[in-house]
Parts: structure tokens; C-alpha cells; sequence
């Protein structure tokens, strides 16, 4: 009997799957203007292989960075007109029982395709990019404990709840931010200087490091470390967060303004630069390299969803 229902229960499976892949049920809205007062999640989380496999949330998500994550790119594999950059939407739909990230993908691209009437194009293309190895002197990343490396984790952006914005050190700069547990953390403030980044990594592994860069520096980076585990890190650099890494924009400091508290003792500069950044703080360097890569074109897209 029970052998003849889960035959049942995959003949249904099946069967849907051969028709249209799409989300249960799915909004999508306008975002509401930044509210320079509060922190504020920016960008996607949630979905399979996360701890809310069932449901995909974007939060002040641009439509550019919306088809990207739904055709599986990076931006710079993406070629859209530019309002697509300007334009933020709220999305929040629900994900079929035992879906699959490639099925949720697809039910992404259908869910695009059906509001923004969009219509893309499949390519290929050779970018300069860069091939991330360890430095002459060794890496500096710590390994992670036995505990945190067994911890099931596949986005580390999902958390029970984001940690409280870091205290500020001499010249604004941001305190060491202390997960409760494995993930990843991005928080940006701006400085007297401009953006400053910080990423606050437990128990990753080199993906969730080239992901970032890659994101940062709107290039691919390939894996040349032959760093195999789980690493704990901060790295603090100069330069915004991509919008489309899910991490944290915090409000503004004490006072008003964007600047933090004046301090006499503040450094010319407040961070180096990204590939600075991994060499002084990481150990790591980056090398020129060229990777071939897909692309995608959106040849058509509406500016306004249809109706929910």
C-alpha cells in the first residue's frame, strides 16, 4: 500500500512537471521608497537549499538583478536596457513542495516572462576576468570548527534574524560583527570617504568569497586557492555593497547625515580597495584571466507588472 502511493504520489509530481513550471502563487510589486532611518534588507533570500525552501522573497531587488538570479548569472553576463537597473520590485511567491533551485529558476524566468512580458535572448561571450590564488606568505583565513563546518547551510544570507548594526570605531570605522551562527553577513555604511563594505564570514567556503568579489568588481573570478573547507574571516574594504548580495544597508549615525561622529585620530582612508583588501586582510591575490561565459539578452520587457 504504501509502495502504491508514493508511485501515486510521483506519477503527480511528474505530471506537473510536465506542463508549465510555476510558483504556487506569487506577488509582485513596486518597492517603497528607502527609509534613510532604518536598517533595510536589500536583494533575495529564501527558496530550496535554504531554511525557507518553500517561499522566494526580493526585497528592493532591481528587475536587472531579479533576471539575473533567474537565469542562474552574474550582471555582467546580462545585457538590459538600463531602466532595468532603476526599476526596484517586492517579490514574494511560493515554491511547489520538493522543487528543486533549477525548477524555481525556471519558475522565476516564467513568472518575468508572464508580468513583464519579457523576452530574452541566449548567448555566449569571452570577459576579462580574474583567478583568485593565495599569496606567497600563505592565506590568513581561520578554519572553521568541526561543529560550524557540519552545520547545514546552502545560502548563507538566510538567518533567524540579522545582528545589530556594529559599534564604531576611531574615524567611523565598523566593529567585527559576531554571527550566531554559520552564514554570512554584508553590511555598508558611508563615510566622510564614501561606501564602506564589510563582510562578516562563519564557517563558508571559498564560493560564497568569489561570489562577493565577483558581485564587487562586476567580473567573473575563477577558484585558483585549492582552499577545499570551511573558513572564518572579515574583510572591510572601500567601495558599495551590489545590491543584489542581500546584505545590509545601515542607517545613518548619530546626528543626521550620512557622515559618522568627527574623530581627530580617523585615518586618510577608511579602507583600501577590494583587491587591497584581500591581500592585507586575507592573504589572497588576484590574477588577470579571461573565462568564457553565457549571456543574456532582454530584448523586450514592460516597465509596469500586470496586476497580482
Amino acid at each position: 500500500m504504501r509502495l502504491t502511493a508514493a508511485l501515486f504520489l510521483t506519477s503527480i509530481f511528474v505530471f506537473a512537471q510536465s506542463g508549465k513550471l510555476q510558483f504556487e502563487a506569487a506577488s509582485v510589486k513596486p518597492s517603497a521608497p528607502p527609509d534613510g532611518g532604518r536598517m533595510m534588507m536589500i536583494g533575495g533570500r529564501g527558496g530550496p537549499g535554504s531554511d525557507d525552501p518553500t517561499r522566494v522573497r526580493y526585497s528592493n531587488a532591481s528587475l536587472a538583478q531579479i533576471v539575473a538570479n533567474a537565469y542562474d548569472i552574474k550582471s555582467y553576463q546580462l545585457t538590459a536596457p538600463d531602466w532595468l537597473d532603476q526599476q526596484r520590485f517586492d517579490i514574494d511567491a511560493k515554491i511547489p513542495t520538493g522543487a528543486t533551485k533549477e525548477q524555481a529558476n525556471i519558475m522565476l524566468q516564467n513568472l518575468l516572462a508572464e508580468r513583464f512580458h519579457m523576452v530574452v535572448q541566449h548567448g555566449s561571450k569571452e570577459f576579462q576576468g580574474y583567478e583568485l590564488v593565495v599569496g606567497k606568505s600563505g592565506h590568513k583565513l581561520k578554519q572553521s570548527s568541526p561543529e560550524d563546518a557540519a552545520f547545514d547551510q546552502s545560502q548563507p544570507r538566510s538567518m533567524s534574524a540579522p545582528p545589530p548594526p556594529p559599534p564604531l570605531g576611531p574615524g567611523g570605522r565598523m566593529g567585527p560583527v559576531k554571527l550566531d551562527r554559520p552564514g554570512l553577513m554584508v553590511m555598508m555604511r558611508m563615510s566622510p570617504k564614501g561606501a564602506v563594505t564589510q563582510m562578516s564570514a562563519r564557517a563558508q567556503t571559498m564560493t560564497q568569497l568569489l561570489n562577493m568579489i565577483g558581485r564587487q568588481l562586476n567580473r567573473p573570478v575563477n577558484d585558483g586557492t585549492g582552499l577545499t573547507g570551511k573558513y572564518d574571516f572579515q574583510l572591510e574594504f572601500s567601495g558599495d555593497t551590489p545590491m543584489g548580495m542581500g546584505g545590509m544597508l545601515l542607517p545613518p549615525p548619530p546626528g543626521g547625515g550620512i557622515n559618522p561622529p568627527s574623530n581627530a585620530d580617523a585615518p586618510e582612508d577608511l579602507a583600501p580597495a577590494l583587491p587591497t583588501a584581500l591581500q592585507q586582510q586575507l592573504g589572497l591575490r588576484l590574477e588577470s584571466k579571461k573565462i568564457p561565459l553565457p549571456t543574456i539578452t532582454v530584448e523586450k520587457a514592460d516597465k509596469v507588472p500586470t496586476e497580482n
